[in-house]
């Protein structure tokens, strides 16, 4: 059985963006600059571990440039959340002091960014040639790093930052998986998440789901 893993990064990309804007020497570096950096970071780590889970097993991360719509309606109206969560008056603050767009997640806000609809992975044969060979590769981190195609057929980082389980369908169906697994450390999906009446979604067909 052959694997390929992604993983999220909107709490890291955020703490980088944080980070980034901290010293105004220089300006801030985009976000596809630090999706790349996140990417780079967990898939380290994600790597070593499973290294040391799996001696002997040849394992890979891959930098992972996804290309986008540079019209994708998603980039009106940003609804991906990235970075630490806020209350109402430190989010109010940051938004005037920034320009972030907020929105509320749960009983606090976050920073939430446009999160365009993935469209092609641009190293997907590197990808496919390593898992053709037998290695474990962890790519896609972080739905991968936005870019969008220039009529020259140049790419060029966006200001983005892709949906990972959107990404992670793409790569698999890209690569005509067998098994596409999403796995999440939270108890079940809730309905009414937040509310009185929340209650866990035991079972479930595809059009309730919808």
């Amino acid at each position: 059985m052959l694997f390929r893993s992604t993983h999220g990064n909107g709490p890291q990309v955020g703490l980088l963006a944080l980070q980034a804007s901290a010293y105004a020497a220089v300006p801030a570096y985009p976000l596809d600059v630090l999706g790349a950096e996140s990417e780079g970071m967990i898939g380290y780590v994600i790597e070593q571990e499973l290294a040391n889970r799996l001696p002997g097993r040849s394992i890979a991360t891959i930098l992972t440039q996804v290309v986008v719509d540079p019209h994708d309606p998603g980039f009106e109206h940003p609804t991906k959340p990235i970075g630490q969560v806020y209350t109402e008056a430190e989010a109010r603050a940051l938004q005037r002091e920034r320009g972030w767009t907020i929105a509320p997640d749960n009983a606090h806000f976050r920073r939430v960014v446009a999160s365009p609809q993935p469209l092609r992975i641009v190293e997907l044969q590197a990808i496919r040639t390593l898992v053709d060979a037998g290695t474990l590769v962890v790519c896609t981190g972080g739905g991968g790093i936005p870019v969008v195609e220039r009529p020259d057929g140049a790419l060029e980082g966006i200001e983005a930052v892709i949906d990972k389980d959107l990404a992670g369908e793409l790569l698999a169906r890209s690569l005509g998986a067998d098994l596409f697994l999403m796995l999440t450390d939270v108890e079940a999906v809730i309905d009414g998440w937040g509310g009185e009446a929340a209650r866990p979604i035991r079972h479930a067909t595809a059009t309730e789901m919808r």
